[in-house]
Order: C-alpha cells, then structure tokens, then sequence
C-alpha cells in the first residue's frame, strides 16, 4: 500500500509528532480525516504511574502496522491514506506513544479506518509495555498481541472491549 506510513520512533532519536501524520494523510481527494493519538497518563488501575517503557521488535511491529493498512483498505476500500507510528524506549507522563491516522473522501470511513487501525495495533502489535510507578516498583502490561480469546471473537464479529484482569 503506497498510501500507508509505518514508523517506530526511538525515543532516544525523536518524538512521534502529529503534525506529520496530518501531513501524510492530507490529499485533495479528502475530506475525511481522522487522528487517533495515544498519550502516558499519570494513572492507570488505581496506581500513579511515572512513566512507560515500550519494548518491540521493529521489524515484525512494522510488518503487522503494513498488514493492518492492508486490512483497512480491503475492507474500507480506496482512496485512503494510513499513518501508524509508535513509540519505543522511555516515556514520561505526557509522551506521545502512538499515532493512527486516516485520510478518506468521507468522514464515516475515516472514522471507522482510524478505529479499526488503533484496536489492532492494539491487539496485534509486538509491543511490550512496562509501566514504571511512584513506589519505586515496575510492572509488565498484559497486552493483547497474544491475547488469543480477543483474536477468535474478532473473527467472528464479536469482539468488544475487554481487560485482562489486573
């Protein structure tokens, strides 16, 4: 899919930055756009966070990101523009770590391209976070790249949203 952008940004080496994923996903044959942005937040399950550690495998997280583009344009069809960037090293509270964005002629199917794209690199990405508190002690996340019971429903049309129990 020439229309589609995949990064993983070092955070070492920069910051993910809306502002190219506005620009990737602008075309004059638009006029839908949708952006998804993932920031750390200060709290996550009853515990205060200091700052998130994101582990991948670039290579296998990229190709999963170009798979997820191709999904996107076979089921929502063309012309479509697809940004998926995410971040990887050390994060602080407030740190960009993932940006999912979508260009469409219309609205509905950037809406739903944008959506479909975030829950999958969600579910499906080779993405290890590790969240880092204020007590000084650090967890693994549970994701949902392994997380087959979400991978079953979603074939069968029926996945919702769902945790892992912490």
């Amino acid at each position: 899919m020439t229309d589609l952008h995949t990064a993983v940004i070092d955070i070492c080496d920069g910051v993910l930055n809306p502002a190219d994923a506005l620009a990737f996903v602008s075309d004059p044959r638009f006029g839908g756009i949708d952006m998804f942005i993932g920031k750390v937040r200060e709290h996550n399950l009853g515990r205060v966070v200091t700052g998130i550690s994101y582990d991948l495998f670039e290579p296998l997280a990229l190709r999963t990101f170009e798979e997820i583009g191709e999904r996107a344009l076979r089921k929502f069809g063309g012309p479509m523009k697809l940004y998926i960037a995410h971040a990887k090293g050390d994060l602080r509270i407030g740190d960009i770590a993932v940006i999912v964005a979508t260009g469409t002629p219309h609205r509905d199917e950037a809406f739903k391209a944008c959506r479909m794209a975030i829950e999958a690199v969600k579910h499906e990405a080779p993405i290890w976070k590790q969240e880092h508190y204020t007590d000084g002690h650090s967890e693994w996340s549970e994701g949902c790249s392994l997380c087959d019971e979400h991978r079953e429903a979603e074939k069968h049309g029926k996945a919702h949203a769902h945790d892992h129990g912490h």
